[in-house]
């Protein structure tokens, strides 16, 4: 399976709300690394770290998160989205901005992910 197919599994169970099929896609040790300085922001470790901090989104913003991947490239174990992501918050207004997500696949599963938006300044105020 390429590295990109196993990204489009993860988005796929991502969609679907799936998230024993998503939590499937990651390695045992998968470190999702969230940018800013907000209440998100950090390292999450492990598949059930990364569950919870993906439900923290959904908490957050009332269940109003949503995420649409616009394209996907890979490159060896390598494979960048480009993505759209909107939000809304009571009393933080609303937040839609594009960027890049970035996986690195290890086999069958992937064991990093990047996330790069392009308003950090302007996520870290909506997420406070």
């Amino acid at each position: 399976m390429s590295a990109i197919d196993v990204v489009g599994r993860y988005g796929a169970a991502a969609a679907a709300g799936d998230m024993a099929a998503l939590a499937a896609t990651l390695t045992k040790d998968v470190v999702w690394h969230q940018p800013g300085a907000n209440q998100l922001s950090g390292d999450h470790v492990g598949p059930d770290a990364v569950l919870a901090h993906l439900g923290r989104f959904m908490e957050l913003s009332g269940g109003t998160f949503a995420l649409e991947t616009e394209s996907a490239t890979e490159s060896g174990d390598l494979v960048a989205t480009t993505v759209r992501f909107t939000a809304a918050r009571e009393g933080a207004g609303t937040l839609d901005q594009h960027g890049v997500d970035v996986f690195r696949v290890e086999g069958d599963l992937i064991a990093e992910i990047w996330l790069i938006g392009e308003d950090q300044a302007a996520e870290d105020r909506f997420w406070g």
